[in-house]
Parts: C-alpha cells; sequence; structure tokens
C-alpha cells in the first residue's frame, strides 16, 4: 500500500497548492488525505487506479475546505511573500516568468485550473481527471482548452509568452 502511495505524494502536494494557494493549508490538506486514504483503502475499487483515486480524494477535499474558507473569509500569512521576489539579478527573469504563470494560472476559474493541473502538470490522462473530477470526458476536454487558451492570452497580455511558433509547455518546478 505504501509503496503505491508514496511516489504520488509529491504530485497530491503541488496540486493541493495550486488549488488552495496556502503552502500550510495544502500540507495539512494532504496529511487528511492520505489519513482518508489508509484509513479506507479496503473500499478501494481493485479495478481503479491508486493515483487517479487519491487525486479524487484530495480533490474533493479541496473542494470541502474552498467552501469552509469561502464562508470564512480570507486569511493571509506572513509566509505567503513570494521567495522569488529576493532572489539574484541572475535569476530575476525567470522569476517573473514564474510569477506571472503562477498570476495566470490563479486568474483561472477553478474547474479549468483543476483540469489543466491534472493533465498538463500531473500527467494523469484524460480519462483519470475526468474521473478524479467526476465529470464527462468531453467536459474535460473543453475545460482544458479553454484553459489553455485564457492562459495563453493572459501571458500574452503580460508579455511574457515566447513567439507563437514556440510552443508553451507547463511542466513541474522543482
Amino acid at each position: 500500500m505504501i509503496t503505491l502511495i508514496d511516489p504520488t505524494i509529491p504530485g497530491l502536494r503541488r496540486y493541493a497548492r495550486s488549488m488552495l494557494r496556502d503552502r500550510a493549508a495544502a500540507d495539512d490538506l494532504v496529511q487528511d488525505c492520505l489519513e482518508r486514504a489508509i484509513s479506507r483503502w479496503h473500499q478501494r475499487r481493485d479495478d481503479r487506479e491508486p493515483r487517479a483515486w487519491l487525486f479524487t480524494i484530495c480533490h474533493n477535499l479541496a473542494v470541502n475546505r474552498l467552501r469552509e474558507t469561502a464562508s470564512r473569509g480570507p486569511h493571509l500569512s506572513i509566509e505567503e511573500a513570494p521567495e522569488m521576489a529576493f532572489s539574484h539579478e541572475a535569476a530575476q527573469d525567470q522569476a517573473i516568468h514564474c510569477l506571472d504563470v503562477v498570476k495566470a494560472m490563479n486568474a483561472l476559474p477553478a474547474e479549468q485550473r483543476a483540469v489543466l493541473l491534472l493533465v498538463s502538470v500531473e500527467d494523469l490522462s484524460y480519462a483519470e481527471a475526468a474521473e478524479v473530477l467526476d465529470i464527462p470526458l468531453g467536459t474535460v476536454m473543453s475545460r482544458l482548452s479553454r484553459a489553455r487558451s485564457r492562459l495563453r492570452s493572459e501571458l500574452a497580455a503580460s508579455e511574457t509568452v515566447p513567439p507563437a511558433d514556440t510552443a508553451v509547455r507547463l511542466r513541474r518546478v522543482k
């Protein structure tokens, strides 16, 4: 069981951080996700991919957490200051680009952001993303298309997108 769960933890953390936009809350969410998965491992369908099942749990917990937060109002912490804002001059261009991408991702509607993250960053198939989000496959494809289009125009507006002949691809930043 641990050998199936352990490789998925970094992806769960990335997904939770991007959904909640708070590192500490995301870490708490992943811990809750793992506790729930371990305690309910016997309820898992054997025909279902464990990775998709874990992302489903994480997504559902994130949605619940966002609903709770919306009813309480925003909470800001000192730790939310971007670490890259204090980088050296050599890395400033990359830091600015990363901040623009994060800003553009955060501007996406939650439904589009979730699909984009699961497919483009976490490498889930369209079918697995549909299963995680409990939506039809066609909805995954349309949300992904709209998210990519909107992200492209947001980045073009901030003038950080490369020329049109260069493909822009999301990737994990470690």
